[in-house]
């Protein structure tokens, strides 16, 4: 008798382990995030209302998140990929439809994000930040106004030029200044702007292709002009005065980066808590004080004071916008972005 209440507290045992076990991961959740892009005091403040523990996770681009999504499955519970990524991770099915419902704090989005093209009804996505992609430029080492994509294929600037480290992002410039659309699907289109960002390199007119790197750089003034973020842009204005963001007026990407759970999330209740929770108007401007860019948020946004409003890189004018384009998804003939992109690249 003694051995079967042995083995009964030992069973009883056993299973409460697996229960806290069980208790203990559901109160965890993986985010997926870019660098340095939501507030730290953000993350602490959910995990001090909610109880849930955050792992955060970073990635550099949106490929290389959705390389790792693909190896992981179920790894990852809220990622935040750009309008295009979501657009094919909603055509692949890797993406769980949200419950707006029980996500209250979703009515605080401003009308012009909701319903987006890539993801109609917001079914799958809610919007995090958005802005533009323009260039800087040092006032101090340039003698003229720019407003034009031509300025990064000038020989004056011999040097004196850094590209963005993003297939997307710079064959998409190449194509708005040559008339094209960001999207296209043209063989010779494509082939067009790879000739002119190959003949920028062999003139010798960038200095290096990076991405999170090149705010600091014009800070610092090692570069005259420097492609960015709307975001990196405002953060290097700050600590420079000499800097001047630029959306050309041949057009470019306005970008939207949403929140997603992906498949096979093992905390699909906590994502949308961590979704929801971005969208309280009191953390959206957190987050905007922190990182800089657009917030989605329209209380955030009717906040601005006069100064704030007035400036591009977080508040573009109707016209900024206007002359811009999402990216769309082109996984048809990606094989083709990809050669065009590793020939820049490789060319001498």
């Amino acid at each position: 008798m003694r051995k079967f209440a042995l083995i009964l507290c030992i069973l009883i045992a056993f299973s409460a382990c697996a229960m806290g076990s069980a208790s203990a991961s559901a109160e965890e959740l993986t985010v997926f995030n870019w660098f340095d892009y939501i507030d730290p005091a953000v993350i602490d403040l959910f995990e001090e209302e909610t109880g849930i523990t955050v792992k955060y996770v970073n990635f550099t681009t949106n490929e290389e998140m959705y390389t790792k999504l693909e190896a992981g499955a179920g790894t990852y519970d809220v990622i935040f990929p750009s309008e295009y990524m979501i657009e094919r991770m909603i055509a692949h099915d890797m993406l769980e439809e949200l419950d707006l419902s029980a996500m209250p704090n979703f009515a605080n989005v401003m009308d012009r994000l909701k319903d987006p093209s890539y993801d109609p009804g917001n079914r799958f996505s809610v919007p995090y930040m958005w802005g533009t992609l323009g260039y800087l430029y040092n006032s101090e080492m340039v003698d003229e106004e720019l407003t034009s994509w031509s300025a990064l294929f000038d020989e004056k600037y011999a040097g004196n030029v850094i590209m963005m480290n993003s297939m997307r992002d710079s064959i998409g410039l190449a194509l708005k200044y040559l008339g094209y659309s960001m999207n296209t699907r043209d063989e010779a289109e494509l082939n067009e702007a790879k000739d002119l960002l190959i003949k920028q390199k062999q003139d010798k007119i960038q200095c290096g292709y990076l991405l999170d790197e090149t705010k600091d750089k014009m800070v610092g003034g090692e570069a005259a002009i420097g492609v960015v973020y709307s975001g990196d842009a405002q953060y290097a204005i700050e600590k420079n005065e000499n800097l001047v963001y630029v959306v050309p007026e041949e057009g470019s990407n306005i970008w939207v980066d949403g929140m997603c759970i992906p498949k096979g999330s093992k905390n699909v209740e906590g994502a949308m808590k961590f979704i929801d929770f971005l969208c309280r108007e009191d953390v959206a401007a957190m987050n905007f004080d922190y990182i800089y860019y657009c917030s989605p948020i329209q209380a955030v946004v009717d906040d601005l004071d006069e100064e704030e409003a007035a400036q591009s890189t977080i508040n573009p004018s109707e016209d900024v916008v206007s002359r811009c384009e999402y990216f769309n998804d082109v996984e048809d003939v990606m094989s083709l972005y990809e050669n065009v992109w590793m020939e820049i690249r490789l060319a001498r």
